[in-house]
């Protein structure tokens, strides 16, 4: 049974075989020849998407990038250029803020010494050449209220605006608040290295140093032999 088996297949193979030769020599393809085949692959080839496809789409999504980016650059650039004018604005208000501050810094303290003015013109106004002999003792009265309300009035003004007078007078002697004029024999009760005298009057600002006050000082006195 196997014999006959194999003898049947080799003939079936033999006419295969046999058929696929006269089909060549007519010109007719084999369903399963090399040609069929390559035309079938055309042909599946022909009906796949084309291969430009895939870049095309790349391409369009670079350009809606790129119009996206330009569209952040140009936002951007006009942040900018604003924050560019808002700083020069804040500048200039700056500049006239200081200017102003220059130039007007001191309209208050002008304001009050304009009340020792007043005080002051009164005083003078005591005093005249027609005044009598006998009205120079109501004058000289007059004038020493009026100076005495004058000198009340500066210590006011210049306690309201931080303008402060140095008593150095038993202090250490200090080349950042006193000017040195000369030595002086230290008395009695008198430390040598202090102040024993103040020629001029040193002003202090609100703590700040804005006059020296010129000052004698005090040292030791050398014992003769």
């Amino acid at each position: 049974m196997a014999a006959r088996s194999l003898w049947a297949v080799r003939r079936r193979l033999q006419r295969l075989l046999a058929s696929n030769t006269a089909s060549e020599g007519r010109g007719w393809l084999h369903p399963f020849s090399t040609a069929t085949q390559r035309t079938a692959g055309e042909d599946c080839s022909s009906e796949d998407p084309p291969d430009e496809l895939g870049p095309s789409l790349a391409e369009r999504a670079l350009r809606l990038k790129a119009v996206k980016l330009e569209k952040e650059v140009q936002d951007l650039t006009l942040r900018y250029q604003r924050a560019v004018a808002d700083c020069e604005n804040i500048r200039r208000r700056t500049q006239r803020c200081v200017e102003d501050a220059k130039i007007f810094g001191i309209q208050s303290f002008c304001k009050d010494l304009v009340e020792v003015a007043d005080i002051l013109e009164k005083t003078t106004e005591c005093i005249s050449e027609e005044t009598k002999a006998g009205d120079q003792k109501l004058t000289l009265e007059k004038v020493f209220r009026g100076l005495s309300l004058l000198e009340a009035k500066l210590k006011s003004v210049f306690a309201k605006h931080g303008l402060e007078k140095m008593a150095p007078i038993g202090d250490k002697y200090d080349p950042h608040e006193h000017e040195l004029i000369c030595h002086v024999p230290a008395g009695v009760g008198v430390q040598p290295g202090t102040v024993a005298l103040v020629r001029q009057d040193g002003y202090k600002l609100h703590g700040r140093t804005i006059r020296l006050a010129q000052v004698e000082v005090a040292v030791e006195s050398q014992k003769r032999l």
